[in-house]
């Protein structure tokens, strides 16, 4: 069975605890690079969310994982909320997906 894995800072993360995710703590963008790359060669994470300020930073080392069909890497926001960058990453990917922009602009 395949895992879901979180990466961020502590008070972001630690609440996916208690619905079973691997909780992975990242002091910075830095730590939170080699945590991205250690469960990806893993093989055993299906999914792995990342902050979005440390996401921002990984941008590159998530495209690694783009067209791979394990793990999705995703952008979550952090405890700061959100500041757009998730969704605009999904948006994108879904227009690349797909071919258009289905999703509904505000």
């Amino acid at each position: 069975m395949y895992k879901i894995g979180i990466i961020g800072e502590r008070d972001s993360v630690l609440g996916f605890m208690a619905i079973g995710f691997a909780v992975h703590e990242a002091a910075d963008s830095n730590a939170a690079r080699e945590i991205l790359h250690r469960l990806a060669k893993d093989g055993s994470y299906a999914i792995i969310f990342i902050v979005e300020n440390y996401a921002r930073d990984l941008e590159e080392d998530m495209a690694r994982y783009k067209d791979s069909p394990l793990p999705a890497v995703i952008t979550i926001p952090g405890r700061a909320g959100s500041s757009g960058y998730g969704m605009a990453a999904i948006k994108s990917a879904v227009e690349r997906a797909v071919g258009a922009d289905i999703l509904f602009k505000e």
